[in-house]
């Protein structure tokens, strides 16, 4: 049948971890086999009971039929005693005394011998019926000394299985290749998102890579991670904009022409339709000629401000944002005194959109490398505040991307934007096609499917992950495009989890406002250990998983399945050879720590369970005076315990 308990897998850097997926390789064997029960079995020589009442029938009835005989005997035997008296009183001579009693004897002697016949039949026919009552006891016994040796092997079978069931793995690693450039995630609540995305993180970082989380849901969903990251060792950067805003140095080593490209999309942002933003561009890059390189923010917009004539120009020259010889440049630009009014008037709507970041980078500071990177919204800050920011460091994050060369290992560095259905399409692409040529890994998930996300929903070479979709409409596309004859097997704990756990709640908390003083205590980088302790999730693995381990349902992707998902359930579904794959995982990172868990794919074990065996080979002899063989160093292997 195979070892229930094959190799645990380890933790592959060129694989993205999505979930879990429930699986039973080995069948329930269901109930013990009943034992056979023993029938009474009498000890004594006249059988059981309803023999005895039998016997006692068939002497009653022969005596019955013997009665008659019995009185004619008797009758018969009065008549020869009448003779004998009559031939002792001499009233009959004794020659007919003689022939009376020989007459009358004889036929009592014939009647006698017909009731001792009918008494020899009855003991015949019970002896006959003890003899095949006997023998039938005894077939009874065989047969039960069979049944129980039938039923201790099927016993024996049936322990075996059910010691194989109950010790087999149940959860298995739902992963993607590393040859998937990027995982698109529909639907999902804010601790799905978090459970998710704490996976994913969890393992990059374990494997040896890098993250960088775009967080634009407003939600801390990657709280949990960044508690994990600290205690495997790690000091991770957090940025809460727009309070960080002058500490967040990303874009700062941009050319000019990138520069500007990345303000024009910044400024798209306030468009209601998607439109040509090559204007705003051109106007932005005559203005950083001006300004020359490391021009800042300020100063970008103090130019803007001179060329739509807002306000004294002095103001800013005395702040040095501007010199005279640039306002005099400026001036000149677009024509004599600026004659063109749509110059002006996009200039004036630049600058109103771009003070917004003035204040970037004004109090950079060289900070520590650092794995994990988080860069946030905060909540309280205004709604379209938080999109002007999270376009500016989308599109600062692909122009670094295009200017980086590409690595030689696939995810190495991977991206998470969370709520990335706040960005604009063209943004979207631009962050796609830069994350494909360095080969980066990215991770996109979108609340719901508006018509931009539909139309870059597992475009390329990408994984799709749909997670609840409360929507009617979301989830109707969702199910046309995972397919509803799929029948998928859903665990009772991932529902108990789901509805017994919120995930993180509260705020981040910025780490570079305060500084880093690497002084924290470093643990020593158990992904198990650190989960436990970390996460929400871990912390209420134990009383929640209790009784709920071995329990599953099916359900078809309908709609209505998919609005009443739980929260960490994930359907995964991606191309491969042998064509598209679907499958259901539970996005939950606490069941890492559940003993029956395996790094490995289900259909990996399977494969590898029900391979037959090779015999081993008979060990060759070696020559005790040969030196041993070079079998070079070891390969490397990754243990998904520690990090590297």
């Amino acid at each position: 049948m195979g070892d229930p308990h094959p190799e645990h897998a380890q933790l592959q850097a060129d694989r993205i971890y999505l979930g879990w997926q429930y699986a039973l390789l080995y069948p329930d064997p269901g109930p013990p086999p009943k034992r056979p029960a023993r029938e009474d079995v009498a000890e004594s020589p006249t059988g059981p009971p309803a023999d005895a009442e039998w016997v006692q029938r068939e002497r009653l009835q022969e005596d019955l039929l013997n009665r008659p005989v019995r009185i004619f005997r008797t009758f018969m035997a009065v008549v020869a005693a009448g003779i004998l008296i009559l031939g002792v009183t001499g009233l009959l001579t004794w020659s007919f005394v003689l022939l009376g009693l020989v007459a009358s004897g004889g036929v009592a002697a014939i009647c006698s011998y017909a009731i001792h016949q009918g008494h020899r039949a009855v003991n015949a026919r019970v002896s006959e019926r003890r003899a095949r009552a006997e023998r039938e006891r005894e077939r009874r016994e065989r047969e039960m000394v069979t049944a129980q040796e039938e039923h201790a092997a099927k016993y024996r079978d049936w322990a075996e299985k059910k010691s194989i069931f109950d010790r087999q793995l149940t959860w298995y690693a739902v992963a993607v290749p590393d040859e998937i450039d990027r995982v698109d995630v529909a639907g999902g609540t804010l601790p799905g998102w978090s459970a998710l995305i704490t996976l994913i993180g969890a393992t990059r970082l374990y494997s040896g890579g890098h993250l960088t989380v775009l967080d634009l849901s407003e939600g801390a969903i990657a709280k949990d991670l960044i508690e994990l990251a600290k205690r495997g060792g790690d000091d991770p950067l957090v940025w809460v904009l727009p309070v960080d805003l002058p500490k967040l140095d990303l874009g700062a080593t941009l050319k000019p022409e990138a520069f500007a490209d990345v303000l024009a999309h910044v400024v798209s942002v306030s468009e209601e339709t998607s439109r040509d933003i090559g204007f705003d561009n051109a106007i932005l890059e005559r203005v950083l000629e001006v300004l020359g390189e490391n021009a800042t923010i300020s100063q970008v917009t103090a130019a803007l401000r001179a060329l739509a004539q807002v306000g004294d120009p002095r103001d800013d020259m005395k702040y040095g944002l501007l010199t005279a010889t640039q306002l005099e440049r400026i001036g000149t630009l677009f024509g004599r005194g600026v004659a063109d009014r749509v110059v002006i008037e996009r200039a004036w709507a630049l600058e109103s959109q771009l003070r917004k970041l003035e204040t970037l980078g004004s109090e950079a500071v060289r900070l520590p490398p650092a794995r994990l990177r988080v860069v946030s919204m905060d909540r309280q800050a205004g709604v379209f505040g938080n999109r002007v920011l999270g376009t500016y460091v989308a599109t600062a994050l692909t122009h670094i991307l295009r200017q980086s060369p590409a690595s030689e290992r696939p995810w190495y560095h991977t991206i998470i934007v969370a709520g990335a259905d706040k960005l604009r399409g063209d943004v979207l692409d631009r962050l796609m096609d830069a994350c494909e040529t360095s080969r980066t890994g990215l991770v996109l998930t979108y609340r719901s499917l508006t018509p931009t996300v539909r139309e870059r929903l597992g475009r390329g070479h990408a994984a799709v992950a749909f997670m609840r979709l409360g929507n009617a409409e979301d989830a109707r596309v969702a199910s046309e495009h995972v397919g509803t004859e799929h029948r998928l097997e859903l665990a009772q704990l991932t529902e108990t989890f789901s509805s017994a756990v919120h995930g993180p709640s509260g705020f981040y908390t910025s780490t570079v406002s305060a500084g880093r003083t690497g002084t924290e205590e470093k643990g020593e980088g158990d992904l198990k250990e650190d989960i436990t302790e970390s996460t929400e999730w871990g912390r209420n693995a134990t009383q929640v998983a209790e009784g709920v381990l071995q329990r599953s349902r099916e359900f078809l992707v309908e709609p209505h399945q998919l609005q009443q998902l739980p929260t960490t359930s994930v359907i995964v579904t991606h191309a491969t050879a042998e064509g598209r794959q679907v499958r259901l995982a539970d996005a939950n990172p606490a069941i890492l720590t559940f003993p029956k868990t395996t790094l490995g794919e289900f259909e990996e074990v399977r494969r590898a369970a029900l391979a037959p065996k090779e015999p081993e080979p008979e060990p060759e002899r070696l020559d005790e005076d040969a030196p041993p063989p070079n079998l070079g160093p070891p390969p490397p292997r990754l243990d998904w315990r520690k990090r590297p």
